[in-house]
């Protein structure tokens, strides 16, 4: 066994990318650790597309590094305990494992099983749970304890069940420093389950509620996903739009399909866009009834 550390390496940065001085994203750099102070490298892999990049990204490391694993989500790899900080970067917790739900386009039943409480979680203030909600009220209740004593403020950004808001969950929100609450409206019928999730949160502003939106699946359209988005707004929620990729193939969507998920996955962007339509129907009601 060694104390020495190990580099991890991503094929893409995202949100909640590492960004320590052993953490690198793509092609080994000119500047790296040398060979004898660290004990191996980690290939990180979290999604399905990414996993052939990966496998050329271990084989040029392995080219300066006796020692090259690749593992992670998207091989399957057995979870073991969670670590903060390693493979994702310092505040993010699970507290719970799996979902209960069968979403055709949701691979978490298959990798994580059935939703299952951990006893012993390390404390963060990202909680990155699938399906918060689906855990114990007593489950909740002592997380809402350890994050009540968090420095930061608040994330719960794996995307919490619309259909399970509850009033008891609301009032445990006004407990902590709510940075940001990630719901979740996949389908038109979710958008709904949305609206009366967002009644439950009525005592929340829209700058913390967002919502995960799920764009290009099936035999969506770019009207039927522009409509979906503008309902989420409508209802008082940030929508986050997310653009399909099925398990085992990568989808280059069209342009128009990429500049509306652009769009649609920018706050700033967003809030310019309906401060300038409101300004215009401002306008011309001016002129129809003054």
């Amino acid at each position: 066994m060694t104390d020495k550390p190990i580099i991890r390496v991503f094929p893409r940065r995202n949100s909640h990318t590492p960004r320590d001085n052993l953490a690198f994203i793509g092609d080994p750099p000119l500047f790296r650790p040398r060979v004898e102070d660290v004990s191996e490298v980690h290939i990180s892999v979290t999604f399905t597309w990414d996993i052939k990049d990966s496998e050329r990204l271990k084989r040029a490391w392995g080219a300066l590094y006796p020692v090259v694993k690749m593992g992670g989500p998207a091989l399957d790899s057995p979870e073991g305990k969670f670590i903060p900080g390693k493979y994702i970067k310092p505040g993010v917790t699970f507290t719970t494992r799996g979902c209960n739900r069968k979403c055709p386009w949701c691979r978490v039943p298959a990798t994580e099983g059935l939703l299952s409480e951990f006893d012993d979680y390390p404390p963060g203030w990202i909680v990155q749970d699938n399906n918060f909600l689906q855990a114990s009220q007593e489950h909740q209740a002592g997380v809402f304890e350890m994050l009540r004593t968090q420095p930061h403020p608040i994330q719960f950004a794996g995307g919490i069940d619309a259909r399970l808001v509850n009033p008891w969950f609301a009032e445990q929100l006004k407990t902590i420093r709510l940075g940001q609450l990630f719901l979740a409206a996949d389908t038109a019928l979710a958008v709904r389950d949305l609206a009366k999730a967002r009644e439950v949160l009525k005592d929340f502003p829209r700058k913390k509620l967002r919502s995960y939106t799920l764009i290009g699946f099936g035999n969506d359209t770019i009207k039927k996903a522009t409509e979906r988005l503008e309902k989420v707004w409508e209802i008082g929620c940030i929508p986050h739009a997310q653009l399909y990729q099925p398990e085992n193939n990568w989808i280059d969507y069209s342009r128009e399909w990429k500049l509306l998920s652009r769009l649609w996955s920018r706050p700033a962007a967003m809030y310019g866009m309906h401060k300038a339509t409101q300004a215009i129907t401002n306008k011309v009601e001016q002129v129809l009834f003054d």
